[in-house]
């Protein structure tokens, strides 16, 4: 099963994605997209590392992920993917505006086929008001495409508010 979870800063989604992946009893990969490159993400890589299982795997990979569900996946695994939104950041910062066409077409091509379960975390952005500045609007953009594909394609799609989950797609939780 695919999962898509979605829902704003500190709304309860990793910990709904965690609890998702530890509940299908299977072994768990921990796909993580971000670069600690300030001692306040430092602070909320730590926070996550401290809650997940010490038997879960661990990916850390911020570009290239298609390859790495692709060489991961497996019909008695659970990929949990946190977060998206990192991803598509790192992606946005580079100098090659064709790699995240690339990695982009490369994901969505790749999560059909994938065996297993893959869980992916991601932030919503489209509530709020439209940001100022080019880069933020391409961000919330580029986030609200990638989320209406990967909901499109996902057979559970849920928004997190308030630690709360509320089902969108699929079987309620």
């Amino acid at each position: 099963m695919l999962q898509l979870i979605l829902g704003g800063a500190r709304s309860g989604k990793s910990r709904l994605a965690e609890k998702l992946a530890a509940d299908t009893h299977l072994p768990v990969t921990y796909i993580a997209t971000s670069q600690p490159l300030d001692g306040e993400m430092n602070q909320r890589v730590a926070q996550h590392r401290a809650r997940r299982p010490a038997e879960w795997a661990l990916v850390e990979e911020p570009l290239a992920l298609a390859w790495v569900l692709r060489e991961n996946a497996a019909s008695d695994r659970c990929l949990l993917v946190d977060c998206l939104t990192l991803w598509l950041t790192n992606l946005l910062m580079l100098d090659d505006p064709q790699r995240l066409i690339a990695e982009r077409e490369a994901l969505l091509d790749c999560i059909g086929v994938l065996p297993g379960e893959v869980i992916f975390v991601s932030n919503e952005t489209g509530m709020g008001v439209v940001p100022l500045g080019e880069l933020t609007r391409r961000y919330v953009d580029e986030a609200g495409w990638l989320h209406q594909a990967l909901a499109e394609r996902c057979q559970r799609v849920v928004l997190t508010v308030a630690g709360l989950p509320l089902t969108l797609k699929g079987t309620a939780l």
